[in-house]
């Protein structure tokens, strides 16, 4: 070997280790005791107020899961999505009269300031909320990786085109989560959210009556629940009323949902081409599908290892950023 390529070799051999380094100290940022010993009773509050937001309202814990990932998906993990500002994320189209629970944010926000004043980011206390959500409604739990700071500005742009939609191919779809370093799994793992909740007619009713200009509705829609749903959202309605993602198990967060893709009972157009879809196959979402629907413990184990991924997109760390007063405002 001659001496350029030894010096070649050890330079790139010493560039390897920075990077690695550089990772590992990334990652390290965020941890599940950044708040021992500055806010110990963190996850006591939150928990606390989750659970009495869901024992009014059974329907919001699918609400603040939804934020949780609507917030990653944009700038990252830095709780962009709750602020009020001009060009605001909320008013993007994916969230403009759907996402909900800001109000129950806001009395998280307040319960932790009394406690430990400017201390905990409103990314964190989301990031704990969506994993509360998921536990109340009888799924798994998993250790909330935390030190986020709260982003300064919002992003309706990136909100209006980065968000995955429910009329999108699964090809685009499965994009989406790449840009973010999500994958596959993680894509059919976290659209296993689904189990809980309900959406708008006007987020299915393209699948009812004149799919993709056919003239007939989505032939993947099992036909009993096509019924039920052209009764639920006729052509003449405003799109507002709401159908459960997941039937006969709407606020109980198990693998049911997958059961209905194989049964086609899925309700958004983004949930039945998991396992319908041509590319299903191809990108193998469809044995995913398979998988979890017989295998639970699999399906909430993947789910919480997407969730604990998707957390970790892009967070603001150090003196990036700042930790919000209030959740709808920058402090200054």
């Amino acid at each position: 070997m001659t001496r350029s390529s030894i010096t070649f070799s050890r330079r790139y051999s010493l560039l390897m280790i920075m990077f690695f380094a550089l990772c590992l100290v990334a990652k390290a940022q965020l941890r599940t005791d950044f708040y021992q010993a500055t806010c110990p009773d963190l996850l006591k509050i939150v928990r606390r107020e989750v659970q009495s937001a869901i024992k009014t309202e059974m329907r919001m814990a699918a609400s603040l899961l939804r934020l949780h990932f609507h917030d990653c998906f944009v700038n990252g993990c830095d709780a962009s999505l709750l602020l009020d500002v001009t060009d605001s994320e909320k008013a993007a189209a994916p969230n403009l009269n759907s996402a909900r629970g800001f109000e129950v944010l806001d009395r998280i926000k307040s319960s932790v300031e009394s406690a430990c004043s400017g201390v905990v980011s409103c990314a964190d206390i989301l990031a704990i909320a969506a994993r509360d959500s998921v536990v109340l409604s009888g799924g798994t739990s998993w250790k909330v990786l935390l030190g986020r700071r709260d982003g300064l500005v919002a992003n309706q742009t990136g909100a209006n085109n980065g968000l995955p939609s429910p009329f999108e191919t699964l090809d685009v779809i499965i994009s989406k989560f790449a840009t973010v370093g999500l994958d596959v799994k993680d894509v059919v793992s976290l659209s296993g959210g689904h189990t809980i909740g309900l959406a708008k007619c006007s987020t299915f009713s393209n699948r009812l009556f004149n799919f993709s200009g056919t003239g007939s509705p989505d032939s993947t829609l099992n036909q009993s629940m096509l019924t039920d749903l052209q009764n639920l959202c006729p052509l003449t309605g405003d799109g507002s009323n709401t159908a459960p993602f997941d039937r006969n198990s709407a606020d109980l967060f198990d693998n049911h949902y997958f059961q209905n893709l194989i049964n086609g009972k899925g309700l958004l157009g983004s949930d039945q081409i998991l396992f319908s879809s041509d590319a299903a196959v191809t990108t193998n979402t469809k044995s995913l599908v398979l998988s979890y629907s017989s295998n639970s413990r699999l399906f909430l184990s993947d789910f919480a290892d997407s969730m604990v991924k998707m957390g970790n997109i892009s967070p603001l760390t150090g003196s990036a950023g700042e930790i919000r007063k209030n959740c709808r405002l920058v402090n200054s």
